[in-house]
């Protein structure tokens, strides 16, 4: 009887978030459609500048037109993108190794702690053009861009992570006779991975920010390129669509983060150290059946 209740009662949970999420979704949904609405019939009625807001179905058919008819997007979409990775995975190495790096040796976090303050207070969109200057007018200089912006994040949030590890967790650890390196990757790395991985979600958007910048700046290639050819040439809806592909790239790309960071740090998310813990009990079962 109680198995029967407590199964209904489970059933009766799920139906109700169920609902909970369809509202918010529809909420979500109807106030999406009430702001393209107004947005639509200010600009129909010139309430609004049509070159400085243009209407909803004018950047819906710039973005149809752009995707499906000219197809020179997509081009310019894959070098944003491998500019914007690139940077992320070369700013984000560099940020957590000279962080690991800082972590362990008291001596070189003294030594390198005022660099880094001084990289951080420098305006870094203002090294731009030096970036530019140096490496050319190629891809490189765009990357680089990416991975100076994008630096910063990765390494204070993994120097705040090993540094911040419980001393009663340290001192268990030392006195059991574990090594530095079995102390590092058994304590100090899992400790410090959710706050690693809250750094690389900004990353990832600063990446992408820095790619663009390099682009506005000096490149024939890119989104930020047609972004700008359709600024100059007054074309605001395309130049609106053009945006609108940006914040889906964007998003797609810390969606990617989110997947890894509950991939990697499962012992933070319930779903997933659950569906790890069942995995393991049914690998523990079938070995102990066949013996």
């Amino acid at each position: 009887m109680s198995l029967a209740t407590d199964g209904n009662l489970s059933m009766t949970d799920v139906a109700r978030e169920r609902g909970g999420l369809a509202g918010r979704v529809m909420r979500h949904v109807a106030l999406f459609l009430g702001v393209m609405l107004v947005w639509e019939l200010a600009s129909y009625y010139q309430f609004v500048d049509p070159l400085i807001l243009p209407r909803p179905t004018a950047i819906a058919a710039a973005l149809v037109n752009m995707v499906l008819y000219q197809g020179t997007v997509w081009f310019h979409l894959g070098v944003t993108l491998w500019e914007a990775v690139a940077g992320f995975v070369i700013g984000s190495a560099i940020g957590i190794g000279l962080a690991v790096a800082a972590g362990l040796n008291e001596s070189f976090r003294r030594y390198i702690s005022p660099y880094i303050i001084a990289l951080q207070v420098t305006p870094r969109i203002a090294l731009a053009p030096i970036v530019i200057a140096w490496l050319g007018f190629g891809m490189m200089p765009k990357i680089a861009i990416g991975a100076l912006i994008c630096f910063f994040p990765p390494f204070i949030n993994t120097l705040t992570g090993l540094l911040n590890v419980d001393e009663d967790a340290n001192e268990m650890f030392r006195s059991l006779g574990a090594r530095k390196r079995q102390i590092f990757f058994s304590l100090m790395l899992p400790n410090a991975m959710p706050i690693i991985m809250a750094g690389l979600k900004t990353a990832i958007s600063l990446a992408l920010i820095g790619a663009i910048v390099g682009e506005f700046i000096s490149a024939s290639e890119g989104m930020g390129v047609l972004m700008q050819r359709y600024t100059f040439a007054l074309n605001m809806a395309s130049s609106f669509a053009v945006l609108v592909i940006l914040t889906a790239m964007g998003y797609v790309l810390f969606l990617l983060m989110e997947w890894a960071d509950n991939w990697l740090v499962y012992w933070r998310h319930d779903a997933r150290m659950t569906a790890i813990s069942r995995k393991k009990a049914r690998a523990w079962g079938g070995v102990t059946g066949r013996r």
